[in-house]
């Protein structure tokens, strides 16, 4: 059973989803990886996620470009940092699994059964499930931002090549994802987590691309949330990747 429902996709439109889209048709590119940090194995791929002969190391060309720009930015600051790829490109099916992954595990860690919910207890776990995860959906007027091709997720590789310290991992529901939950803090752990969020960002938006409100690791360019983010009336370019070329 699908822990999101029609009726809760309904409910549920955000307000970027409101925002129109006139796709541009640019193809999908394979991320060069030797050139990044990548988080391996793919999180998604080991958990089983249906991607079919679509990888999810693909970004439009246009959004491919500036993540090489976002970097030259990171390394003129550090030089031997990286950004490091969590995830990109993620068809249709590959949202709704992971939708349906985290649902059953906050389900799971409230030691709850899933089959015996009451509908407002299942109503409270999809709340907190779509704070984070957009909504698996087909229509070609709302699709999840990662399914345009235009949405990265992603965190910062030192020149020992370890992975930075962010103060959460990525993909954690909880308060501590948003991107300036630690910036009042004293703790000097906490600290250091903020300041790389912030580098994080700022290498990120100086080329273009917006953060995702509740999640550090999450940045986009041309979809319908960098669209509402940006105002001023612009609108979307990326739609629905599925049936773009693949270059």
């Amino acid at each position: 059973r699908s822990s999101i429902s029609a009726d809760c996709r309904l409910v549920n439109v955000k307000p970027y989803q409101k925002i129109p889209i006139k796709e541009c048709g640019e193809a999908l590119d394979a991320i060069p990886l030797a050139q990044f940090a990548v988080t391996t194995p793919h999180p998604y791929e080991a958990l089983g996620a249906p991607y079919g002969e679509k990888s999810p190391y693909f970004l439009r060309q246009g959004v491919l470009d500036r993540l090489g720009e976002a970097q030259s930015a990171l390394q003129a600051q550090y030089p031997g940092w990286r950004l490091q790829i969590f995830d990109a490109y993620r068809p249709i099916l590959v949202q709704q699994f992971m939708v349906d992954h985290t649902f059953t595990q906050l389900v799971t860690e409230a030691r709850l059964d899933a089959e015996n919910l009451e509908p407002e207890g299942r109503s409270q776990i999809q709340a907190e499930v779509l704070k984070f995860w957009a909504i698996p959906s087909p229509d070609p007027n709302t699709p999840p931002p990662h399914s345009t091709g235009a949405a990265i997720d992603l965190t910062l590789s030192n020149e020992q090549g370890q992975t930075v310290d962010m103060g959460s991992p990525i993909d954690e529901i909880s308060p501590r994802s948003y991107p300036n939950h630690f910036a009042n803090s004293t703790e000097p752990t906490q600290q250091k987590a903020h300041h790389h969020r912030s580098l994080l960002a700022e290498v990120m938006m100086s080329v273009g691309f917006r953060q995702h409100p509740n999640e550090w690791w999450h940045f986009s360019v041309g979809d319908q949330l960098w669209a509402w983010q940006a105002g001023n009336g612009k609108i979307a370019r990326y739609g629905n990747a599925a049936a773009i070329e693949i270059s």
